[in-house]
């Protein structure tokens, strides 16, 4: 059965979390971890010592990967190799959670799919909505329970998804940078101020946006929403209101997990939905089934029929 307990999760840590084992088969160790919020300052640096997946699941936090300076949420997924160096704070209060997979260095040997990542420095990007619903149900099968032989091959399977995607959405060390900036064409000043204020929009979404206006928003930021609107565009290729309701649909999916079963009107009202068609509209356009559906696959009993994605 998983585990739980409250301290420095299943490895060495420098931040205080609740953690929750879910398996460890065949030189793998998957585990989630919800952040307990102490001090707001950086942690300190710390060298990582397996490689390892990090997908995000609500909150938001600033990680300092390899001295470079970035906001993960609940939309981020974080690939980082023995060596890598890390520290990450929490300047505005809020928590996290993230569900995490360290992999032994002859598990991925025996992958050429993961040739690239075994040769590369920490890989930072985003999981797109079909790859969050996999992660959130491979984490629901683990917590009904799987012997390890199905658990090695679940990981196996989910690690070829992963990898891809990385793959696919990588654009090597610096391209992202240099899509940007050839996009903005301006000082390496403005560059820098344009990626803190769409960092900083980022943080007030995820910590406390789903139901402040544009205008509430742009205050909390220093910026009008033109202004936010314009260069939010330009530095992270998305709209607020498509990152925006990324965010809410996660969150909608860590809610319909928990076993309360709290009405989908109650959900819609708290995640800043007009009303419950709404909520379903938006997260059947984001992962493809409705609510309820969702609730089952991410709640049901092995024994439950309709427990299959």
């Amino acid at each position: 059965m998983p585990a739980e307990g409250v301290g420095s999760d299943p490895r060495r840590r420098t931040t205080p979390a609740r953690w929750r084992v879910l398996g460890h088969p065949d030189g793998m160790l998957i585990y989630q971890v919800r952040c307990i919020v102490e001090n707001h300052g950086w942690t300190e640096t710390v060298a990582e010592d397996r490689h390892k997946v990090i997908l995000g699941r609500s909150g938001a936090y600033r990680r300092r990967l390899n001295g470079r300076v970035e906001v993960s949420d609940a939309t981020s997924m974080l690939l980082t190799r023995p060596g890598d160096e890390m520290a990450v704070a929490h300047p505005f209060g809020c928590g996290d959670s993230y569900t995490c997979l360290e992999i032994d260095s002859a598990v991925l040997a025996q992958r050429p799919d993961a040739e690239r990542w075994m040769d590369r420095a920490g890989w930072a990007g985003t999981s797109d909505a079909t790859l969050d619903l996999a992660h959130r149900l491979l984490v629901a099968e683990f917590r009904r329970g799987l012997d390890g032989f199905e658990m090695a091959e679940r990981l196996q399977r989910f690690l070829a998804r992963l990898l891809s995607h990385s793959a696919l959405t990588s654009n090597g060390e610096n391209g992202e940078d240099g899509a940007v900036e050839r996009a903005v064409r301006r000082r390496p000043a403005t560059l820098a101020a344009h990626r803190r204020l769409a960092d900083r929009a980022r943080e007030v979404l995820a910590n406390s946006g789903f139901t402040m206006g544009l205008d509430e928003v742009a205050r909390e930021v220093g910026s009008s929403p033109h202004h936010l609107s314009r260069v939010f565009q330009r530095m992270t290729g998305s709209s607020l209101t498509a990152y925006r309701n990324r965010l809410r649909v996660r969150a909608v999916l860590d809610t319909l997990a928990e076993p309360d079963g709290r009405p989908l009107g109650a959900l819609a009202s708290e995640y800043g939905f007009a009303d419950q068609a709404h909520l379903t509209r938006v997260v059947r356009e984001q992962v493809g089934h409705p609510p309820a559906r969702l609730r089952r696959l991410l709640t049901a009993t092995r024994e439950d029929p309709g427990a299959t994605a």
